[in-house]
């Protein structure tokens, strides 16, 4: 049976919420930051999409932040509100699989491996899903689906803001081939450096790399990386308590 999964990625979260606990927010640019959010410490935890156009992303320094985007509301962390907010949109992704893994509050992916018969096609599920989690939840999200959780993270992340992106079986390679490395899970910064040496720009010039030359440049992890590059990630979907999860 041909593996159908999706990952749900709320949009600018943390930004998002307190607009929508604060409506005079809506429109505006809106920087949520951890501690000193009122002085120069701390790192932007979110920014809202009307922030972003003027630099600012998660994890900047609060301080360049507030330089690039001075008109800015900052707001500190209010996890509690986000907790709730969070548990509101699973509840709606409950009903939708048996099979959930959540990876935060504003993350996870579901299995809807064989749902097709009793839900519908996975594109349909999806615009569905996430009208439902707007009209009650008031929240955005970007949705991917595809045959593995790796293809639908990537994919779920290329048309933010309320996304969706399907990778038809069979096309995951050619899917990735014209991405930057940076857009591949697991090749951060240090990664794509030492790729770039040996002329490698895209996650297709990747997938071209033989496995033993992957070896020698990574090791073990090298071979995964080009397992990954080609579209290929058999990790199951693991609900929070499976054995295997925490195994992990």
């Amino acid at each position: 049976m041909q593996r159908v999964v999706m990952h749900v990625d709320l949009d600018a979260f943390y930004a998002s919420v307190e607009q929508l606990r604060r409506p005079e927010l809506r429109g505006k640019p809106v920087i949520v930051g951890g501690a000193g959010v009122d002085g120069e410490r701390g790192v932007v935890a979110a920014a809202s999409y009307e922030a972003r156009p003027f630099g600012v992303r998660s994890a900047m320094p609060l301080s360049r932040a507030r330089r690039l985007c001075p008109n800015a509301v900052f707001i500190p962390c209010d996890f509690p509100a986000y907790r709730e907010a969070s548990k509101s949109v699973f509840a709606i992704l409950d009903r939708y699989s048996p099979l959930i893994e959540p990876i935060a509050l504003d993350e996870a992916y579901l299995d809807l491996t064989g749902e097709d018969a009793l839900m519908g096609p996975a594109d349909t599920v999806a615009v569905r899903l996430r009208d439902e989690v707007k009209t009650r939840c008031g929240l955005d999200l970007s949705i991917g689906v595809a045959s593995c959780k790796l293809v639908a993270k990537v994919a779920s992340e290329l048309r933010k803001p309320r996304g969706l992106v399907v990778v038809p079986p069979g096309t995951e390679a050619s899917f990735l081939a014209p991405l930057p490395l940076g857009k591949l899970p697991g090749c951060g910064p240090a990664t794509a450096v030492r790729l770039e040496r040996v002329g490698v720009r895209t996650i297709g010039d990747l997938a071209a790399l033989p496995d033993p030359l992957l070896g020698e440049l990574f090791g073990q992890y090298g071979r995964l990386l080009g397992s990954h590059a080609r579209g290929i990630d058999p990790s199951p979907v693991l609900p929070p308590g499976d054995p295997k999860s925490i195994s992990r």
